[in-house]
């Protein structure tokens, strides 16, 4: 069985390129006339002039009353943002909506948190509809105390709430072969990030007892696919929890209300959703989803199974092709932003390239830095109109450091599609168009 770790670089070579600051970023794209401003969450400043109409006319909802305040019970986004929403494709569904995956918009998001209604999806057999008051969690097989839990009685032991992502190991494979999708939300789309609430699974096996030949945890979930995965006892017993709440809110159907399992780092596929049943074992089960599903495929014809950690990883997000340079004027500041993660613990670099990877600059690191969560990263350059070709490399502080796509095909071939973790890239053209690209060194 090859490691996972086997499939990771452990070298790293850059460049002491001078880095602009953020603080010089501000002062630099101010606009030095009365009448204008500059926009620091925008990609380039933008100019307004002292007799434009917004400023010198009274604006449209400024003259009337807005919404009563009981309006809208349940929150609802601006209709503005009509285009910040999850996506499907019949490429990667054959046009089947019950077990495909819905793509989260990454070039929309802010911060280490999705938005419950933006979080990604991935199913088997539709999203299951769970009446709470049925719901029903069984804990049986190599345990002290085999016992039925209703969610009032689950809810009961003490709670905690952590931040970390939930990808699907099939998460890049979409442009592995090559670009196939010219869009982010593709390329990266099969991820999400939220905070949890629940029960940690060691606190409530310390309740019920777990026998010493209990080596591995069966997970059931009661939707019409039964997706049923295996998990070792030592990763029952580290972080994973049991979780009932996301983003401060029961969770939604679509992500498994109302209890899902949470392996944090893990391939998003352990975390079962729509939660029925935990069994207890000295044996693995070798459920489909781990056996016929879920496995990479090697050029000797041999699938490694079992290697559920999912790989340090990153993604520039802006520019990319949603979001182009083609309103940037030569000589214009710009950050390059974006996100890293790790399913082995906390980012602790990551590393930009302008010039597909001859050359290398550390990016600064924004905002919290947690293990097993997104982590936001930034560069602030110069846009000289000049084609260039980003990429962003990723390390953990386990030493592991996301490989070229030359790397992990010499390692794991090209046959599978799971747990693809190479560094994408970006080209720029001279006009600032954004397309996706293969750099091969």
């Amino acid at each position: 069985m090859t490691k996972v770790s086997e499939i990771q670089e452990k070298e790293l070579s850059t460049t002491s390129e001078p880095k602009l600051s953020r603080r010089n970023f501000f002062k630099k794209t101010a606009i030095y006339s009365a009448g204008a401003v500059a926009a620091a969450s925008s990609v380039a400043p933008i100019k307004a002039k002292a007799d434009d109409e917004n400023i010198t006319h009274h604006v449209e909802w400024g003259t009337k009353l807005g919404d009563k305040v009981d309006k809208y019970p349940y929150g609802v986004p601006s209709p503005y943002e009509h285009n910040n929403v999850r996506r499907v494709n019949d490429l990667l569904s054959s046009g089947d909506r019950y077990a495909t995956v819905s793509m989260s918009p990454l070039h929309q998001q802010e911060g280490i948190i999705t938005p419950n209604g933006l979080f990604f999806t991935r199913n088997h057999g539709g999203t299951a509809h769970i009446d709470p008051n049925k719901f029903r969690l069984m804990i049986h097989g190599l345990v002290e105390k085999p016992i039925v839990l209703t969610l009032e009685q689950l809810k009961r032991y003490p709670s905690e709430s952590r931040i970390h992502f939930i990808e699907c190991p099939a998460n890049g494979s979409t442009g592995w072969r090559g670009p196939q999708f010219n869009n982010l939300q593709f390329v990266k789309g099969m991820m999400s990030s939220a905070e949890w609430t629940g029960v940690k699974l060691s606190v409530l096996l310390e309740d019920l007892g777990i026998k010493p030949e209990a080596q591995w945890m069966l997970a059931e979930g009661s939707d019409n696919s039964e997706m049923g995965r295996t998990i070792p006892i030592e990763k029952v017993l580290d972080d994973a929890m049991l979780v009932w709440g996301q983003n401060g809110e029961p969770l939604r159907p679509e992500q498994g209300y109302p209890v899902r399992l949470l392996v944090p780092g893990w391939e998003g596929n352990l975390n079962v959703k729509w939660l029925k049943r935990l069994e207890f074992s000295d044996k693995p089960w070798h459920a489909k989803e781990e056996t016929s599903k879920y496995t990479m495929l090697q050029p000797n014809g041999k699938a490694i199974n079992f290697f559920w950690p999912m790989e340090v990883n990153s993604i520039i997000t802006s520019p990319c092709p949603e979001l182009p340079w083609t309103d940037l004027k030569k000589g214009d500041m710009v950050e390059i932003s974006g996100i890293a993660w790790s399913g082995r613990g906390k980012i602790k670099t990551v590393d930009i390239s302008l010039d597909g990877g001859n050359n290398w600059v550390q990016a600064e690191l924004k905002g919290l830095v947690l293990p097993k969560s997104w982590t936001r990263f930034s560069f602030i350059t110069r846009w000289d109109g000049k084609k260039k070709v980003l990429l962003s490399r990723a390390i953990d502080d386990s030493g592991h450091i996301q490989p070229s796509i030359d790397k992990l095909v010499d390692t794991v071939g090209v046959e599978g599609i799971y747990h693809r973790n190479p560094i994408v890239g970006w080209e720029v053209t001279s006009k600032g168009v954004v397309n996706n690209v293969h750099v091969r060194s």
